[in-house]
């Protein structure tokens, strides 16, 4: 079973402090159908938003007249950065007033700044819409993590909602690839916004007929201090990795705000000893199974994330696909994402969260590992194969973490929880900022700063793809190490 503490999880209820759903192993009831329904569609759309523009970002440049290349940046840069640094506010406001009024406000707010992305007509307008829609994001995640612990029970109803959920999530970054390729070429980059304010409709639709849910509402007050250090820690940190991998680390422009960042994160834990309601209480961070899990997380995600660029990189650099080729092939991948978490629950019942989260940094560490094999030509089998393994591992690994990251947690600390295990895709930037630079120190060195080739390009591409996959079975080993004991056959 997946990772517990020495005292009972508090049991999760719904209205009128009934059970919230059929007995454990039993299908959806209508109800449970309608809940999974909305909050998968509120994590596709998250994680639609951030894929779907980043391949629209060449029109979107010269239809409103980005001045260069690094303004244009902002574009994706401005909605992960609120994503990122608010979350562990919005896990604790969703104490505060509710998580499913929370979950409410969010996808609301998402849907209107999309409508505003829409219909922007300049430089400013457009990365303030996204500023809002990063915003929102931070308030979705965690309220939704924390919806799906509180109306589905500890066990296989709640392994099989993680695992549809992280499924949903894979394929929300791979369909955004594919359908920012497919809309941007046939319409107009500003159709994307319409397909996510389309979505958000949707969820919005069903947030509103969500059945209610008991909350404790244990949380009195808002830590201020500790809001306010966790935000710009996070924000530092967060920026200063995010353009670290083009300006340079040691640069000021981003050795700065990452020094900065850890230092107002280590008083953040300083001031959360001392605050009567921290923000994150110590007792949550310091168990086991949320910090390890936690790490494990980034590992999965920031491996995953930066290989999937890489991937882009080789299909168009090396292989010469268009935009539109280069989405169909991720088609593989989030095929393998589907069947893995059809089948995830059950793996999760029979085996542990544990297992399946070393399992799952396995697969995804040799199906990463073999990309070295990718050739300088097209050859789709390898090409689908590799990356289908990856994305298979990485939604084995997903759904996993966060299974273990939640079981067991009181009800008062669900939202706060919810928070921590969204945070990691989200601080993914360190895996694609650090792959990317590997990947370009490599081809520099082989094409000993002239000009780089094909082949120049495509070595430093499979340096990148190797570390990635050796990080990745690193994090498998470890799984075992610092969880299996903890955990009970």
């Amino acid at each position: 079973m997946a990772v517990t503490e020495s005292s009972p999880p508090a049991p999760t209820t719904t209205e009128a402090g009934a059970p919230p759903g059929p007995a454990a192993g039993a299908g959806f009831a209508a109800r449970e159908w309608l809940v999974l329904i909305t909050l998968c569609c509120a994590t596709f759309m998250c994680g639609l938003d951030f894929s779907i523009v980043t391949v629209a970002l060449p029109d979107i440049g010269s239809a409103l007249g980005f001045s260069s290349a690094g303004t244009l940046q902002w574009v994706a840069t401005a909605s992960l950065l609120p994503s990122a640094s608010l979350l562990p506010l919005f896990a604790r406001v969703a104490d505060l007033i509710g998580r499913k009024r929370l979950f409410t406000l969010g996808v609301g707010v998402f849907t209107l700044f999309s409508l505003g992305a829409a219909l922007a007509n300049s430089p400013g307008v457009l990365i303030a819409t996204r500023i809002g829609q990063g915003t929102a994001a931070a308030m979705i995640a965690p309220a939704a993590i924390a919806l799906m612990t509180g109306y589905f029970q500890e066990g296989p109803q709640r392994a099989r909602a993680l695992g549809l959920n992280g499924a949903v999530m894979s394929l929300g970054f791979v369909f955004g690839a594919l359908g920012g390729g497919v809309i941007t070429n046939g319409f107009s980059w500003r159709w994307t916004m319409v397909a996510l304010c389309v979505m958000g409709a949707l969820a919005l639709a069903g947030a509103l007929a969500l059945p209610a849910i008991h909350e404790s509402g244990a949380a009195r007050r808002m830590d201020i201090p500790g809001a306010i250090l966790a935000t710009l820690g996070l924000f530092g940190l967060v920026y200063g990795i995010s353009t670290g991998g083009d300006q340079g680390w040691t640069r000021p422009g981003a050795l700065g705000p990452i020094v900065g960042g850890v230092v107002l994160l280590v008083a953040f834990l300083l001031v959360e000893r001392r605050h009567p309601e921290p923000l994150v209480p110590l007792t949550v961070l310091n168990r086991p199974s949320v910090k390890w899990s936690g790490l494990f997380g980034v590992i999965t995600f920031g491996m995953c994330a930066g290989t999937t660029v890489l991937l882009s990189l080789y299909m168009q650099d090396v292989l010469g696909f268009s935009a539109l080729q280069a989405g169909l092939s991720y088609l593989g991948e989030g095929a393998a994402a589907t069947l893995g978490g059809m089948y995830v629950a059950r793996l999760l019942g029979r085996f542990g969260g544990v297992k399946v989260l070393a399992a799952g940094l396995l697969i995804q560490g040799v199906g990463t590992v073999a990309m070295f094999a990718l050739p300088q030509d097209v050859n789709l089998a390898a090409l689908l194969v590799t990356s289908s393994v990856m994305g298979l591992g990485h939604v084995f690994s997903v759904v996993s973490f966060i299974t273990v990251m939640t079981t067991g947690v009181t009800e008062e600390d669900q939202g706060v929880v919810g928070g921590l295990s969204q945070l990691p895709q989200y601080v993914a930037a360190i895996g694609v900022s650090g792959l990317s630079a590997i990947a370009a120190a490599r081809t520099n060195a082989l094409s000993s700063g002239g000009t780089p080739t094909p082949a120049d390009i495509l070595g430093g591409l499979h340096a990148g793809m190797v570390t990635a996959g050796v990080v990745a079975l690193v994090g498998a080993l470890l799984v075992g190490a610092v969880l299996g004991r903890r955990t009970p056959a």
